[in-house]
């Protein structure tokens, strides 16, 4: 796991391969990575938007922007937290995704929260990012 803390925001990430989606023979790699957004702060927190840099063992960069998660745009009261799962494919066996949240207090002040780097790696593989 993979986790990262900006302003009492703690965001969890556990990425894993998907043998069953993945055609190496096509260079096709899938991992899913399931994401916990802790609020461990006093205030009330809204996840607006994300941004996501998605690195292939080649050094391809993409870059993935828009509104919410899986199509929420959750709210997170103090204490609680929100969890979903999303994929990445990729056209190498490995890879690095980093990336940010945009969100908002109930009180309209808007902030970066970091999502932490996290490898993409086979599982018989030594991780060799991040």
């Amino acid at each position: 796991m993979y986790q990262a803390k900006t302003r009492q925001i703690i965001v969890t990430v556990k990425p894993a391969y998907l043998e069953e989606q993945s055609e190496p023979s096509e260079n096709r790699w899938v991992w899913a990575y399931r994401v916990e957004i802790e609020n461990a702060g006093e205030v009330t927190v809204q996840l607006e938007s994300r941004y996501w840099e998605i690195t292939d063992a080649s050094g391809h960069i993409e870059t993935v922007a828009g509104p919410g998660v899986v199509g929420e745009q959750p709210v997170i009261l103090p204490g609680d937290s929100f969890t979903y799962t999303s994929g990445c494919p990729l056209s190498t066996p490995s890879g690095i995704m980093r990336g940010r949240y945009q969100m908002r207090t109930d009180e309209g002040e808007a902030f970066e929260v970091e999502i932490p780097a996290f490898s993409l790696d086979l599982p018989t593989d030594n991780r060799v990012l991040n």
